[in-house]
């Protein structure tokens, strides 16, 4: 069967077929699908049962073993759980109709399966916890310790996140913390690695720990990727976040940051992660303090908090993009300084997008330029910087006085719109500028012939953009 779209359909149909048959459905696992269709020519697909004895082993370990090992497919009752059958492609049709095939097949099973039990009955006999000191012996990194250390760094950080995370209680997140690696320790992990974590929790509640200790076991590692669910139970976002914290402070404090394709440690996709956490939990987290706490707790020399700033402003706009924002209103936020309140950060960014689809918010923007060009041309000239207050006095027209009185009244607004974080409050104060501003243009003659005039004129344009510039860096906004 040369067409492998025609082959996947087939070994698709045929198992659903089967299931159908056998009292069970087929379990989604499209990664396998195209595997297995890129394994066999000719497809003959057939169903084996699990023998009675492993099915008290977790589900992760059934569909692992079967799947990593055997390219086999699960099977899901009715109650959703594994099923006591599994689906394998064979590539030839037999005289037997494929008993041998399966029978062969299963005794293969049981093999892989036993290992995996023997391992389930040996890892329960020794608490989670007894293998913590164990990690000792575990490399991190070889300018960052071993994995006891990272764990310890990770419970101290953790604790401090806590303050931020409501619901999070410090002692359960410090558990957790304590106990989120210990299972790698474990002879199941050390066959299956990529049940790291889910091991965890399955060792941490068979030794009685609380609930969110053993979800947060689990779910550090999350989110893995796009497509990963991320935390929400503020235990696990605690952990979650130092984990993936610590290890982003530690390789950018030795100089090992990603460089242009190469990114062999993942940190692109662990600021992703604290991204996603972050946000979609709403939390209030101060980067800067935590990034410093990280720091203090593994005795690094040197200090990456900015340079970890800027990284986490261009994950940021990678993230950000693939919901509609413009990048360069995030370079406008960020460019204040300071901005280390994500979610702060997005709101300002949300509210400034909105704006600017305004048409107020348009002519602003190019009134913000035309004023910022002449101020930057004149400055130059004149080798001083326009930041004083205008003079009243010399207001002469009334298009400047108007223009003045307004900034006067929407300095105060936006300020107390800011300290609030009401940032449509603050594009409302802003939009009050666009028809004083306009006017000022079309009426007044900046570089006037009197020296004084053109001075104070120069201070009412540095008005316009300093008051611009206290909602976002509208230099770094791009024309449409």
């Amino acid at each position: 069967m040369l067409d492998p779209a025609e082959r996947r359909a087939k070994i698709d149909a045929d198992a659903k077929a089967l299931c159908e048959k056998g009292g069970c459905s087929l379990k989604d696992d499209p990664g396998l699908l195209d595997e297995v269709t890129g394994l066999v020519e000719w497809p003959v697909v057939l169903m084996g049962t699990i023998d009675e004895q492993f099915m008290d082993l977790p589900d992760e370990v059934l569909s692992t073993s079967m799947r990593s090992h055997q390219k086999y497919f699960s099977t899901l009752g009715a109650d959703g759980k594994l099923a006591n059958r599994f689906i394998v492609v064979a590539n030839t049709e037999t005289k037997d109709g494929g008993k041998q095939v399966v029978a062969g097949n299963e005794r293969v099973l049981r093999a892989r399966l036993s290992d995996a039990k023997f391992f389930w009955d040996q890892d329960r006999a020794e608490t989670l916890e007894s293998r913590v000191d164990a990690l000792k012996d575990r490399v991190f990194h070889a300018k960052l310790g071993n994995l006891l250390e990272k764990v310890e760094r990770v419970e101290a950080l953790a604790a401090e996140i806590s303050k931020h995370v409501e619901g999070a209680d410090e002692k359960l997140v410090k558990r957790a913390a304590r106990l989120a690696k210990a299972d790698l320790s474990t002879g199941m992990v050390g066959e299956f690695p990529e049940l790291q974590g889910l091991m965890g929790r399955y060792y941490a509640q068979h030794d009685g720990d609380d609930a969110a200790v053993c979800d947060a076991v689990a779910e550090h590692y999350s989110p893995l990727g796009p497509n990963d669910a991320c935390p929400t139970n503020p235990v696990s976002v605690c952990v979650a976040l130092a984990d993936k914290i610590d290890t982003l402070v530690g390789f950018f404090a030795i100089d090992e940051k990603p460089t242009g394709s190469k990114d062999p440690y993942a940190l692109r996709r662990a600021a992703l992660g604290v991204i996603r956490l972050i946000i979609e939990n709403k939390l209030r987290i101060p980067l800067r303090a935590v990034f410093k706490e990280a720091i203090v707790f593994g005795s690094y020399a040197d200090d990456p908090t900015e340079a970890l700033m800027s990284f986490f402003a261009d994950r940021l706009k990678v993230h950000l993009r693939e919901q509609g924002v413009r990048h360069d209103l995030i370079d406008a936020v960020f460019a204040l300084g300071g901005e280390d309140d994500l979610v702060r950060l997005i709101n300002r960014v949300e509210a400034l997008q909105g704006f600017l689809k305004t048409e107020d918010g348009e002519n602003l923007l190019t009134a913000y330029r035309r004023a910022a060009n002449i101020l930057r041309a004149e400055e130059k000239k004149d080798s001083v910087s326009y930041n004083d207050a205008p003079d009243p006095g010399l207001l002469t027209d009334d298009a400047e006085k108007a223009l003045a009185d307004a900034l006067d009244h929407a300095k105060p607004a936006i300020d107390n719109a800011l300290a609030a974080e009401d940032f449509v409050a603050a594009m409302q104060a802003l939009a009050g500028l666009r028809k004083p501003v306009d006017t000022f243009f079309d009426d007044v003659t900046v570089n006037a012939d009197d020296a004084a005039l053109r001075v104070n004129r120069l201070k009412l344009l540095n008005g316009i953009r300093a008051s611009l510039d206290g909602v976002a860096d509208f230099s770094k906004i791009e024309s449409k």
